[in-house]
């Protein structure tokens, strides 16, 4: 198994149990089906070389340091299904931007200590990256897209995003928005391009947005 640079979880399977694939250092993808339900303790901790990881769109638990260490990993998207993801779950991805969470999730303690995001922010933090306002932190992980200049990085980071929602912000806003920068800095491009759950090209969008201003012209 430490060869592996790919993990296909089947369909059927639950629980992923605590220390499943810990130290998996080649795994660069993980895919899961949707019968997951939980992600236990250190279940994929020190995967140093993970880059891209589907969550099961019915995963109701993230256990604690289930990703910890996972330094080359950039983006996950949590499905609305997620109740809770308990301490350090994504701490020491150093790598990680890009964090899509519902609302109403619990989030524990340092979830996202020693990250990008976290570096990113505002947030003092002690030299090992752990901060101390949680509350603070956590509402800003869940609300920081909030206002109208960041509606399309909304619709693109969301869960199941739909084109007609993009394709409407594009119209009003053009083309330029797809490259505009948050306050980390990461696009809508880069939003949709990460995220496991979009069915959508930017390319189509882009195409699509053409075709609609050359018959405005036309017309």
């Amino acid at each position: 198994m430490w060869s592996w640079e790919a993990i296909m979880v089947l369909p059927g399977v639950e629980v992923i149990p605590a220390y499943t694939f810990s130290t998996c250092r080649n795994v660069k993808t993980i895919i899961m089906a949707d019968t997951v339900k939980r992600i236990e303790e250190r279940a994929f901790y020190c995967c140093r070389s993970l880059v891209y990881i589907q969550l099961s769109r019915n995963l109701e638990y993230i256990g604690a340091f289930a990703f910890r260490f996972c330094y080359s990993l950039t983006s996950i998207f949590i499905p609305p299904s997620c109740r809770e993801i308990r301490e350090y779950a994504l701490a020491d991805c150093k790598e990680l931007i890009i964090l899509s969470v519902p609302t109403h999730t619990q989030l524990d303690y340092n979830v996202i200590a020693a990250t990008a995001l976290i570096e990113a922010s505002s947030f003092p933090t002690c030299r090992f990256g752990d901060y101390e306002n949680e509350e603070e932190v956590h509402h800003w992980i869940k609300n920081r897209l909030q206002g109208d200049e960041y509606a399309l990085h909304r619709a693109c980071s969301s869960y199941n995003p739909l084109e007609e929602s993009i394709f409407g912000i594009v119209k009003t806003q053009g083309l330029k928005a797809f490259k505009e920068p948050d306050s980390v800095g990461v696009t809508p491009s880069q939003y949709l391009s990460e995220n496991p759950f979009a069915e959508i090209e930017e390319q189509k969008i882009l195409k699509r947005y053409i075709l609609d201003m050359m018959g405005e012209i036309v017309g």
